[in-house]
């Protein structure tokens, strides 16, 4: 696959929407059923969507309102945690990733410091190519799993596919890992 330039202007809080069969490839790997779930950047709650459709418990949170309310309205990157981390034993989303993907790591520090259990993000599928980002990857203990995804995301409706490739980056419980894996996945 080659990446190509979109030509989609972005706008500041622009909605990128998960299509469900990127969610439902993580969870063939990763099942959340009846685990405390955060979503922060739940734009339109499609990835929630199918998380609770496995029996998953999510508190939604976003910087702004789509067309669905969330659980609470805030800025993950900048505002305070929302609950007890006991209760949340996941953060699964599909962050902001900002230019040069400084929102992105940005969040994936947050979300390590704010959750002691799961954190799945799904970001393009170099994120972790580059020695910036080392603490993420492979100097850090809980670094579980790269979910490569080898169909593009459709973000937009209409007949065209999306321009990037995409992946799940998954951090566990350092004591409930091995070495990290490298798994594919597809549209089902």
């Amino acid at each position: 696959m080659t990446v190509v330039a979109s030509n989609y202007a972005r706008k500041e809080n622009d909605l990128y929407q998960t299509e469900p069969w990127a969610t439902e490839a993580l969870l063939r790997h990763f099942p959340l059923n009846g685990l405390g779930v955060w979503e922060p950047a739940a734009g339109n709650h499609l990835i929630a969507d199918v998380l609770r459709e496995t029996g998953a418990k999510v508190f939604t949170s976003d910087i702004v309102t789509y067309d669905r309310e969330h659980d609470q309205t805030f800025d993950f990157l900048n505002g305070m945690h929302v609950g007890s981390p006991s209760f949340f034993h996941a953060i699964v989303t599909n962050p902001p990733y900002g230019k040069g993907n400084r929102d992105a790591v940005k969040f994936a520090e947050l979300a390590l410091e704010r959750c002691d259990g799961l954190v799945a993000l799904l970001l393009t599928a170099k994120f972790d190519f580059g020695k910036t980002r080392r603490h993420l990857f492979r100097d850090n203990p809980r670094f579980a799993a790269k979910i490569a995804l080898v169909d593009r995301i459709q973000w937009f409706p209409g007949d065209t596919s999306g321009t990037e490739d995409h992946a799940w980056y998954v951090w566990d419980r350092a004591d409930r890992r091995s070495s990290p894996r490298m798994l594919w996945e597809a549209r089902s």
